[in-house]
């Protein structure tokens, strides 16, 4: 895990100084809201419907217990108990008083965190793959390129006003759980013919009110030439990305206008120029920043204890129904003999997904210090992953978290959503997306039900910025209003990994009192007319289309 040094403790202290003169300023009126609006959005600081909201970045989602100990005083201290976990792997706090932000900042700058860049037309938190480092299947852990990325954009003098905001994914393996697709750039870590490391580049994927699929502009480009080249792609955009429509400001928008061969060729243009400079990383610093992820001291254990092991875990699932179905669900294979991956999922039956009360933090905490070698990760799909449990241990961990309402055993399924705030909290929705959510959650509450269903990723939106994904999901949801009505835009087909593709709008949008049927009847739909039951709902909707789906839905219009 990287560790500040010196620079970036002062740095960010420094940045939590300034910031409180600047909110003295707003409190005492020498600042309008308008001029302190660039001032707190450089600071993670947003103004939303009822209150100001405080976006905290979780560099590649990965933190320590300490980390998230402070986000749970936060929560406790300066806000109304939880946090909430975003698609930016970013933890918000939805309540927090301006007086107190400068102090929050400082308690986070005190465990290597901050708010900046979480906001504004930057580059904004760069994002990974939760599994990253225990996976077997990487070719190389996305996250030490995406903390020179970090380091190299914080605060870039170039790119600090680009004509608006830009993300960054990066991945390290074929199955992309990063949906590096949707992103103005995405990396994909493989290796060439020769064996060397470096990545396939994408760039103008997004999603919004124009949904792209990112288009590969190099299939190849050296671990130590990957940050020149995306620098060339910043200038490219930085230079010719408009500036005066903010809807049409974006670099897809750019590369869907020019098309990826002109864009290209100004690419490699710039590339060019810069290829050979300060921006070619040594062998050394990538060796140096590599060490900050290296595998921790996992236990070795032979052939026999490793079968005595899997023997007891067998028991305990005969024993125990409940554990099972954690087991079957939440836990993934790690590289590692012996270890498993854990999946915690913030979808409790009911509940606001993503959100998490401090207590059931320090939980986690907890759990992160004695089960998983201090580590934790934050995924984009508003759930929390323990990378590195001695499968030995599953039993005990489970116990814990399901005795603290964390033990929802549905990873990957139905209930598994990603819910934005929707008109709950946020200025810019304009229809609710958590009391929909929470509806379908209870409506396929029945785990055996999930399980015939199979693997399922509903995506809710509650406007057209589409920070629910609903673009990429296997059944997307857009709220939207209608003449002052709250109505729901479904869309089929749509897939987030490394087959992206974007969702079809089915037809008329429905009434809140009406969606929620009409996802049980999409769902059924997919059940009666899937070959197998190992044909998964994308799979069958990629064979047979919209219109079997359409019919039903609208059968009695």
């Amino acid at each position: 895990m990287y560790r500040y040094d010196e620079f970036d403790h002062a740095f960010v202290r420094q940045r939590a100084n300034q910031f409180k003169g600047q909110v003295a300023r707003r409190l005492s009126g020498e600042l309008t809201e308008d001029e302190f609006k660039p001032l707190r959005l450089m600071n993670g600081l947003y103004l939303q419907l009822h209150a100001y909201m405080l976006r905290v970045t979780i560099p590649y989602g990965t933190m320590s217990s300490r980390q998230l100990r402070q986000l749970a005083i936060i929560g406790r201290k300066y806000d109304k108990g939880y946090g909430h976990f975003t698609t930016r792997q970013n933890i918000q706090f939805n309540w927090p008083k301006l007086e107190d932000v400068p102090q929050i900042l400082e308690d986070l700058a005190a465990v290597e965190m901050h708010a900046i860049q979480s906001s504004g037309n930057c580059i904004r938190n760069v994002t990974s793959d939760h599994y990253a480092g225990a996976i077997a299947t990487e070719v190389s852990d996305p996250r030490i390129h995406s903390e020179v990325i970090r380091q190299w954009s914080s605060l870039h003098p170039e790119f600090s006003f680009l004509p608006r905001k830009f993300k960054f994914a990066v991945t390290g393996d074929a199955t992309d759980r990063a949906a590096v697709k949707f992103h103005d750039i995405g990396i994909i870590i493989k290796k060439n013919d020769a064996g060397e490391v470096g990545g396939e580049i994408l760039v103008g994927g997004g999603m919004g009110r124009t949904p792209m699929i990112g288009k590969t502009i190099r299939d190849f480009v050296p671990e130590r030439d990957l940050l020149a080249y995306v620098e060339a792609i910043l200038r490219v955009y930085n230079l010719y990305g408009r500036r005066d429509n903010k809807y049409k400001a974006r670099i897809k928008i750019l590369v869907h206008e020019r098309g990826i061969e002109e864009i290209r060729e100004k690419v490699e243009a710039e590339f060019a120029q810069i290829q050979g400079s300060s921006l070619t990383v040594p062998q050394e610093e990538l060796d140096r920043i590599a060490a900050y992820f290296a595998d921790p001291d996992f236990e070795a254990f032979d052939a026999e204890a490793l079968e005595a092991i899997n023997r007891e875990l067998e028991v305990r699932k005969f024993e125990n129904r409940d554990f099972a179905a954690w087991m079957k669900t939440n836990v993934k294979p790690h590289k590692q003999a012996g270890y498993a991956i854990a999946d915690i999922t913030l979808k409790g039956i009911g509940e606001t997904a993503g959100d998490i009360t401090s207590d059931q933090m320090d939980v986690v905490a907890d759990l992160t210090e004695q089960f998983s070698l201090d580590e934790m990760r934050a995924s984009h799909e508003q759930n929390l992953i323990l990378p590195h449990v001695k499968q030995a241990d599953l039993f005990e961990l489970w116990s814990a978290l399901n005795s603290h309402g964390l033990g929802t055993p549905n990873s990957g399924l139905i209930t598994d959503m990603i819910v934005c705030p929707g008109m709950d909290y946020c200025a810019l929705a304009t229809a609710r997306s958590i009391p929909i959510g929470q509806e379908i959650s209870r409506r396929f509450a029945d785990l055996e039900r999930q399980y015939d269903i199979g693997g399922m990723k509903i995506k809710m939106s509650g406007c057209i910025n589409a920070c629910g994904h609903h673009h990429a999901g296997h059944i997307g949801i857009l709220g939207v209003d209608r003449r002052g009505e709250e109505v729901y835009q479904i869309t089929l087909g749509g897939s987030g990994d490394e087959t992206a593709s974007v969702g079809a709008r089915v037809g008329p949008a429905f009434t809140a009192d009406e969606v929620v049927d009409a996802i049980e009847t999409i769902v059924n739909t997919y059940l009666d007319l899937r070959e197998s039951p190992e044909e998964t709902f994308l799979s069958a909707y990629r064979r047979v289309g919209l219109d079997p789906f359409k019919e039903k839905l609208y059968a009695a219009a």
